[in-house]
């Protein structure tokens, strides 16, 4: 995994992180960033600092397939 776990630091990645255009500014947003070995990495963009989210190629391309194809259409928010 070149060296990146889940938990991670953020702030401890060398990274550009990017949000979606969709976000409001409000700060409560997701971030992803591409790490080198063709990882992924997530975090909050509310705790830049707090822990990351570390996911190989293959999970990322199997959950945006996911999400493309409506499989988490189910899931909102607002029904937690």
């Amino acid at each position: 995994m070149d060296g990146y776990r889940n938990g991670i630091p953020a702030g401890k990645l060398r990274a550009v992180w990017v949000k979606s255009k969709k976000s409001n500014g409000n700060g409560q947003c997701v971030e992803v960033a591409a790490l080198r070995g063709g990882q992924f990495a997530f975090r909050n963009s509310t705790d830049p600092e707090g822990p990351a989210l570390i996911f190989t190629t293959p999970e990322m391309d199997a959950f945006l397939d996911g999400a493309r194809k409506g499989e988490f259409d189910a899931m909102r928010y607002s029904d937690i």
